[in-house]
């Protein structure tokens, strides 16, 4: 079998990468992750994936690279990781007792063939106080998190409801994961 790469920096996707198997390395990507003009979340998310897993494929051509990326959108707006205290601020506020979406696309490429697909849930929150928000953000976990956020964590108080897969949510979706790989290793399509 081809060596497996996980093209990503995030702790969070090594350990949930080592649910389907721990033969894998960890490359981390160099990419440029700009919106471009009248993109949409879908389109975005996905070519976030491909990026990535392209990225570190052209060093590692012998490799089955797997590249993903994580986004939460409201109203059809990319809220990323927050640039400062101010935006995470903002963005919790914006989610406050409405409904989200969580994308995370999933780019599989290797010398023969490439596979993207996307894992979407949906978040509501409770509404929230300015003061829950602060205390939050004052834990500094929000602040390398898409959307302000981390589920798997003390963001986890802020969550009413879930529709969707969990793990997609905290940034891998291994149970599709593992049956497209298994599907993409093997030759079969899903």
């Amino acid at each position: 079998m081809q060596p497996l790469i996980l093209a990503s920096q995030s702790p969070r996707r090594h350990e949930l990468m080592r649910y389907i198997t721990s033969d894998f390395e960890i490359v981390s990507a160099s990419i440029d992750e700009c919106v471009y003009e009248n993109e949409s979340v879908e389109d975005y998310v996905v070519r976030m994936a491909e990026t990535k897993a392209e990225n570190v494929y052209q060093n590692h051509p012998e490799s089955v690279v797997i590249g993903c990326d994580t986004i939460v959108s409201y109203k059809n707006e990319i809220l990323g990781k927050p640039i400062d205290k101010d935006e995470a601020y903002r963005v919790l506020s914006l989610l406050s007792g409405k409904t989200h979406h969580v994308l995370t696309a999933v780019s599989i490429v290797s010398s023969q063939k490439k596979k993207s697909f996307i894992s979407k849930a949906k978040v509501t929150f409770f509404p929230l106080t300015s003061e829950e928000i602060w205390r939050y953000i004052h834990t500094d976990e929000p602040m390398d998190k898409a959307g302000a956020y981390g589920i798997q964590g003390k963001g986890s108080l802020f969550v009413s409801e879930i529709k969707g897969d969990y793990y997609s949510i905290v940034g891998l979706p291994v149970a599709h994961l593992q049956r497209h790989l298994m599907s993409f290793i093997q030759g079969e399509s899903l």
